[in-house]
Formats: C-alpha cells, sequence, structure tokens
C-alpha cells in the first residue's frame, strides 16, 4: 500500500464497453460492423439497448447491462473501478440532452481517474482500435487511492 500507484494490465484480449446515445445508436451499429474482424477477438459489454442492437445487427457477442438511464452507465462505472474493462466507446450525442446526464458524466469521470483510454466520437474509436496497443499488453498506472486515504487519515491524528 506504500507505492504511489497501482498497475493495471490490459491483455491481449480487450475488455471493450460499447455505449452509444439514441442518436448515436446507428453510427456505433455501422462501426461495429464495419470492425467486426477485429472486434470479434475481444470481450464486449455495453449498455441495454446499444449492446442488444449490437448483437442482432453484427452478430457479435455484446454482454449487456441495463439501459444507461436505468443504471447502464453505473454498471460499467463499477466494472472500470473492478479493473475489468480496458477501454470504452461510448457515441454520446452532445446536441441532445440526457435525462440521465448526471451518470455520464460520472462514468466520464471514473473513466478518466482510472485512466481508461474513451473514445466519444468514431475518430478517437478508430484512433484507439487500430493502434499498436491492441496486439498487445498494455500497463496504466492509477494513483493509489488507498495510500491516499491512509495518507489523510495520518494527517488528522
Amino acid at each position: 500500500m506504500q507505492d504511489r500507484f497501482v498497475t493495471f494490465k490490459i491483455g491481449k484480449v480487450k475488455n471493450i464497453a460499447l455505449v452509444a446515445h439514441d442518436g448515436k445508436k446507428k453510427e456505433m451499429i455501422e462501426w461495429c460492423e464495419r470492425n467486426k474482424e477485429i472486434l470479434k477477438h475481444h470481450s464486449l459489454c455495453g449498455t441495454g439497448t446499444t449492446a442488444r442492437l449490437i448483437t442482432e445487427k453484427t452478430d457479435l457477442p455484446v454482454k449487456g447491462y441495463n439501459s444507461g438511464p436505468l443504471g447502464g452507465d453505473q454498471q460499467i462505472g463499477a466494472k472500470i473501478v473492478e479493473g475489468s474493462i480496458d477501454f470504452i466507446i461510448f457515441l454520446w450525442d452532445p446536441l441532445e440532452a440526457q435525462p440521465h446526464d448526471p451518470d455520464v458524466k460520472a462514468l466520464l469521470r471514473i473513466a478518466v481517474v482510472y485512466d481508461v483510454p474513451i473514445a466519444n466520437n468514431l475518430a478517437t474509436a478508430d484512433f484507439l482500435l487500430h493502434s499498436e496497443y491492441m496486439n498487445t499488453t498494455y500497463e496504466r498506472k492509477v494513483e493509489n487511492f488507498a495510500k491516499k486515504v491512509q495518507d489523510r487519515v495520518e494527517k488528522m491524528k
């Protein structure tokens, strides 16, 4: 617990979360279809409707969580904290108000806190998916929050 950072190893098989707001679902499905040959070698999950539609339209197996407004964004956030999401493709619609906007912001925040790569548009998704790191392992360093809490407690004594 003395180390300042904790290292998370991303294996060759990536755990990829796929999330898309309603106005971006069609783009997500088309992107998945174009990249099917790469995606089929990785473990995919996503929020409710997005996961179901990708599976139906592309035959890619996508583990579905709840829809975003029903807690799916938070479920994916919890998986990030557990270390079981390696990166996220989250096509959000910046021109459409979302009733679950606090959940969206929480997901984006937790991805940054845990140094999880996140693509919010197709160009970034392409860069991630076609990166040299897709075929190898990668280590990302995350601040050791347990140590930070311990240090705070020590200062209060």
